[in-house]
């Protein structure tokens, strides 16, 4: 048989079956005679949730501050962040993304800290940190945060001065503090140098209105604080004629409206006060101290005698009086001298206006006070052997 006869030979359908046969026999011993060996390397059953979640290509949300990170993760980090690996410029533009990509997504805070560590790598690429800036300036906007975003654009102005954005924020910045002659620059400047913007020319003319607002309002509150003044020296000037001696804050020489402000909580709101006569309105205290009660008298008429006080306060008895010894015609009525070291009685037939001149009155915290007993009490003759 000659070697063209061997090349070409005719299998038949057994001889093929015996062949396959033969060799799935020798692949099949050759698997069995290989050393057994168990896998390490792969994501074990009970955990392979978590390790995949660890995985960046099927993590669901960012690592958190402080967490582990997977190498694969450290690894990209690196890549994408790491000063060895980037210059500053794309360091800046790797952050100015991120910040972008959580300015999207309304995340500003994260944003707004993409932006700095973008502005931290001082990169020489003037327009690139004139937009971190920018950028910056736009999430503490959507925060409200406006002096702060007010700043920002500020310093993009100074690395890009015509910066139409930055110069927009700006002005609605200034608005909103209130800023209005800066914010009305900002608008000539930019309808100046940058086509005609209804915004724009709106913002100019909300801020010229509230400019004059807020003028109108100044010399508003300017007539009323001079008219307050006049009514304060009024005040103090009539008190003074009246004769009435005022305990004054230490170190002061002379009165004004603080002397005057009542120091108890239930009159705070009841300083004295004139009438239409130019009369004087005092708050006034009662004390009973044989019983350990308060009485406040809010709108006590100079010109109103302290027997007809009496009557209408003990119109009807005090809930505390169960015995009715409080009467007009029962009780001595005192007040304590400068020094309250001695008891001074008040006769019931004179004003109150009278019963102020008196030189040993003093009245502290804008508030006479007067102390009540039952006439011929144990507490009266108690309390006038303690002075």
């Amino acid at each position: 048989m000659t070697t063209s006869d061997k090349k070409h030979k005719t299998w038949t359908d057994e001889e093929r079956l015996e062949l396959a046969s033969k060799l799935d026999a020798e692949l099949d011993e050759y698997i069995n005679n290989l050393e057994k060996k168990s896998y390490t390397e792969g994501w074990p059953e009970d955990r392979w949730e978590q390790e995949m979640e660890k995985h960046p290509f099927f993590m669901k949300k960012a690592p958190e501050p402080g967490e582990e990170l997977s190498p694969l993760m450290e690894g990209l980090q690196q890549l994408k962040y790491g000063e060895d690996d980037n210059t500053p410029e794309e360091l800046a533009n790797n952050y100015k993304e991120d910040g972008n990509f959580n300015y999207k997504y309304k995340k500003y805070r994260l944003a707004i800290l993409s932006y700095t560590e973008g502005i931290r790598t001082k990169c020489s690429d003037n327009d690139l940190m004139a937009q971190l800036y920018n950028n910056r300036a736009a999430a503490h906007l959507m925060l409200r945060n406006y002096r702060s975003c007010l700043n920002d654009c500020k310093l993009a102005l100074k690395l890009k001065p015509n910066y139409k954005k930055a110069l927009n924020r700006a002005a609605i910045c200034c608005f909103h503090i209130k800023d209005y002659d800066q914010c009305i620059d900002l608008c000539d400047r930019l309808l100046d140098e940058f086509s005609v913007d209804l915004e724009v020319s709106n913002l100019k003319s909300q801020a010229i209105a509230a400019r004059e607002r807020l003028k109108r309002d100044k010399r508003k509150q300017d007539r009323l604080e001079k008219k307050l003044n006049k009514e304060e020296d009024e005040l103090i000037s009539i008190i003074q004629s009246r004769g009435v001696h005022l305990e004054l804050i230490e170190g002061k020489r002379s009165p004004d409206l603080k002397d005057l402000e009542p120091q108890v909580p239930q009159i705070a709101q009841s300083r004295v006060h004139l009438d239409a006569q130019n009369k004087l309105i005092w708050p006034v205290m009662i004390l009973y101290p044989e019983v350990q009660q308060t009485d406040f008298i809010q709108n006590f008429h100079e010109d109103t005698l302290l027997m007809e006080q009496l009557e209408e306060l003990f119109n009807e008895p005090p809930e505390w009086d169960s015995q009715k010894r409080y009467t007009p015609q029962n009780v001595n009525v005192y007040f304590e001298g400068k020094d309250k070291c001695s008891l001074h009685k008040v006769n019931l037939c004179y004003s109150l206006g009278k019963i102020l001149q008196d030189r040993r009155f003093i009245v502290r915290g804008g508030t006479p006070a007067f102390l009540i007993f039952v006439k011929s009490s144990e507490a009266e003759k108690r309390y006038l052997d303690n002075y």
